[in-house]
């Protein structure tokens, strides 16, 4: 798996909360922000605010993900780039599983 969100990109992502079950993290995306590849375990996502997101997975592959606010969605463990392809900041908490 590729490094660790916080680590890749401390401008957007933060541990809100880590214990060993769960981490919980906020992203902050603003409209052309890109990080750089990253991995996540399991994962659910919790849009705080709605916004659309392109993924690259390390495989090369990429799709774009419509968001909204409070709609959670599960995502599986994966490596990927995140873009806020969208015309407003994205806010999204993460709760990844141990």
């Amino acid at each position: 798996m590729a490094a660790d969100a916080v680590q890749v990109a401390p401008d957007n992502y933060r541990t809100l909360l880590e214990n060993d079950r769960v981490r919980l993290l906020e992203s902050r995306l603003r409209p052309g922000d890109k990080t750089a590849m990253h991995s996540h375990p399991d994962l659910l996502a919790y849009p705080l605010s709605a916004g659309k997101v392109r993924f690259v997975l390390d495989n090369g592959e990429s799709f774009e993900l419509e968001l909204t606010a409070g709609e959670p969605v599960f995502v599986e463990a994966q490596s990927h780039t995140t873009e806020n392809i969208g015309a407003a900041e994205m806010r999204v908490l993460l709760v990844e599983l141990k």
